[in-house]
């Protein structure tokens, strides 16, 4: 098999640091900027995956952390591989489990070696090393595996930050060597490697550097979304974004909402994944191009327009606000379900618009109208 048939990818035209392009793979062309809905634990939470394909979903992102606690990945592998498990056939990326790791603070410790952290299922501890996240995701069968390494926390000291980055790049190193001991998966994935340096220039460049003598399919910018903020989150892609690597796609990981997404396509970013728009809909809220709304809300209670005027979902085309709203104050599982296919849907015709506006050359004007609809709010009926 020829590095061509097992990975590519083309640009296809550009608009400022803005691209559009395809990312080529055994299972499918995945077109970029690409927004990624997350399946977690083996599925996309409230949907069946032929209506998250429907949705124009071209990869689903997995999660090696969950899934290596439950159901393991040694049982995914028996049973055929996570596509054949969860019913998905088109490309999957797995994070690496680096962030969730992170994120159970006390419960874990860290060493050259990896991460021992308890299990949130039953507290029996668990080691998790470069070598064994690369092996986890080889289980699964994932398409887009990513490297093993340390999401940086915000705030951090320079010195924090420069050693978490240096430990991630060594890790990088182990997960670039444990990907190719897995011959046979890595004929038909791809590795991405992750930049680390939290909100520092140098230690952003250094990383990019490290990554760059490794080696990688693809790169991704992780440490943001962590609590900076837009502004600063838009200030390290600013710097960051120059130096990345051109002929590969660009991941930013963990991003986001919808004025964040825009405002990444225009920095050059290629690929996204987010639990926020799924999160949301078992929340009650759904985006529309006038801002999210709450759909509890009262106001919606007697409203026989559908959330969005001409969305493809079928909350939009079978149902009118005031029937998902019933459902929602009812605690009905069905309004999380159509909330959630709503939202899914709003996200991939936000990317599908980014897209044709890159092609087209007219990006500025379309992010510009975007982001002054998206902040007029929804209007109620008259």
């Amino acid at each position: 098999m020829t590095e061509r048939e097992r990975f590519r990818f083309d640009v296809h035209a550009t608009d400022g640091a803005a691209r559009t392009g395809t990312i080529h793979m055994k299972r499918g062309d995945i077109r970029t900027p690409a927004f990624m809905p997350v399946g977690t634990a083996g599925t996309v939470k409230a949907m069946m995956p032929e209506n998250v394909r429907a949705t124009g979903a071209d990869i689903l992102l997995g999660n090696t952390y969950h899934l290596m606690l439950r159901p393991t990945p040694e049982r995914v592998d028996r049973l055929g591989g996570l596509h054949k498990f969860m019913n998905w056939d088109r490309p999957i990326l797995t994070d690496s489990g680096g962030f969730q790791v992170m994120s159970l603070a006390e419960l874990r410790k860290m060493s050259e070696e990896g991460v021992t952290f308890q299990s949130h299922l039953d507290g029996s501890k668990i080691l998790l090393t470069p070598e064994r996240s690369m092996e986890i995701q080889r289980l699964l069968g994932s398409d887009i595996v990513m490297c093993f390494d340390e999401c940086t926390p915000f705030p951090a000291t320079y010195e924090q930050t420069r050693s978490s980055m240096e430990l991630s790049m060594r890790w990088a190193k182990r997960s670039r060597d444990g990907f190719n001991s897995g011959e046979a998966h890595a004929a038909r994935s791809a590795l991405f490697g992750i930049v680390q340096g939290g909100v520092y220039e140098d230690l952003r460049f250094q990383s990019i550097d490290a990554l760059t003598d490794i080696g990688f399919d693809g790169y991704a910018v992780g440490g943001l979304a962590v609590g900076e903020g837009q502004e600063e989150m838009f200030r390290v892609l600013d710097f960051t974004m120059p130096k990345m690597p051109k002929h590969t796609p660009r991941y930013l990981m963990g991003v986001g909402k919808p004025d964040d997404i825009v405002g990444a396509v225009e920095r050059g970013i290629d690929m996204f994944d987010c639990v926020l728009p799924t999160r949301s809909g078992r929340t009650g809220q759904a985006f529309t191009p006038y801002g999210p709304i709450n759909m509890k809300n009262a106001r919606h209670k007697d409203d026989p327009r559908p959330i969005v005027e001409g969305c493809a979902c079928a909350a939009c085309t079978s149902y009118s606000r005031a029937y998902v709203h019933h459902l929602i104050r009812a605690g009905e599982i069905l309004g999380a379900m159509l909330l959630t296919w709503h939202n899914l849907q709003f996200y991939q015709d936000m990317m599908a618009g980014l897209r044709a506006a890159i092609s087209e050359g007219r990006l500025t004007e379309h992010a510009n109208r975007f982001r002054a609809d998206y902040v007029r709010g929804d209007i109620e009926p008259i």
